[in-house]
């Protein structure tokens, strides 16, 4: 026969809890949602007049945000490509402006140096 304590095996807050520990669960409504990769998603809401249900939900699947109309989902996000920093310098710049400032960095380096600058 083992000895040992009578709660052995159980954490705190264990046991059977039914209705009458927690309370009744509010009434709920359940909508549907759908995203443009026709991904269905359910969420529960508090079924209560004061309680507004939003409009757009964010799909679990792929993120996108879904709507309650199956037949036209909301658009998903269009998301900017990422961008170097030579990207931006050359939509701010032209190919001559680049040479041009190219020509004076160089010229500007040959000058601390001491070689002479081509012309």
């Amino acid at each position: 026969m083992a000895a040992g304590s009578a709660i052995r095996g159980s954490r705190v807050g264990a046991g059977p809890m039914g209705e009458e520990e927690r309370g009744e669960a509010a009434p709920r409504v359940t909508i549907s949602y759908w995203c443009a990769n026709g991904h269905e998603t359910r969420p529960s809401f508090v079924d209560d007049p004061g309680t507004t249900v939003p409009a757009i939900w964010d799909c679990p699947r792929c993120g996108f945000p879904a709507g309650t109309d199956p037949m036209a989902p909301p658009t998903p996000p269009r998301t900017e490509p990422y961008k170097t920093h030579l990207a931006y310098v050359k939509e701010r710049r032209t190919d001559a402006d680049g040479a041009v400032l190219l020509e004076e960095a160089l010229a500007a380096l040959r000058a601390r140096r001491g070689q002479p600058v081509a012309a």
